[in-house]
């Protein structure tokens, strides 16, 4: 028997979502047909998510999301890190590189979380809020698998995509609904081991899927 459910709140969400994907605003027309109901509906919806800060009108009468989100998804974030740190920790020990969690924002890979090995004598300095096309690189090309529902893809391995001399693999973090992200790791001079250090990435990336489950 399927779990019943709020049909307001998934109208709100979805609404969010219309919103989060039309950056230029749109009316409450136009969400009002998106949403697949009538203009008054919409304008509680909106009236509601206002009154909470989630949407937002521009001078224009354009809808557009809230500041009000920026205090969910800041609570979000020391989270995922506390979770992921100690997946990444191990890692980063066990193989000798540079770890990190990357998540998606858009059409972008954002590194979240980096996490540098303690013992070896040099390493990827990888800066956290570091951003590129999602993709590219290990990471993103990661998080595509999800995006496009490839469960028997694994991991994905570059060379010199992002930046000359760095290699990177990185796996999926698969079965947390609302999260696309990979877990990796990058280094300089020579390739990974793939069959030495997937294992250990794809291990990491179910650990932290597991710990935000």
């Amino acid at each position: 028997m399927a779990a019943e459910t709020s049909q307001t709140l998934d109208r709100g969400i979805r609404a969010l979502r219309v919103l989060a994907d039309s950056p230029e605003g749109v009316t409450v027309t136009d969400l009002a047909g998106r949403l697949e109901v009538n203009r008054t509906v919409a304008y509680r919806l909106v009236a509601t998510l206002e009154q909470h800060g989630l949407v937002r009108r521009n001078d224009k009468g354009l809808l557009h999301l809230g500041m009000g989100l920026l205090a969910l998804s800041g609570a979000v974030q020391p989270l995922l890190r506390d979770r992921a740190v100690p997946a990444l920790r191990q890692l980063a020990e066990t193989v000798g590189c540079t770890s990190h969690l990357t998540i998606a924002d858009g059409d972008e890979a954002v590194a979240l979380v980096v996490v540098e090995p303690s013992w070896t004598d040099y390493h990827v300095a990888y800066r956290v809020g570091s951003r590129h096309p999602v993709g590219q690189g290990a990471a993103g090309k990661a998080i595509c698998l999800v995006r496009e529902g490839d469960r028997q893809t694994p991991y994905a391995a570059t060379t010199s995509e992002l930046h000359s001399g760095a290699h990177g693999l990185a796996a999926p973090v698969r079965g947390v609904p609302g999260l696309e992200a990979s877990v990796g790791v990058v280094t300089l001079g020579g390739p990974v081991d793939e069959s030495v250090v997937a294992p250990r990435v794809v291990l990491a990336a179910d650990e932290v899927a597991l710990r935000l489950r």
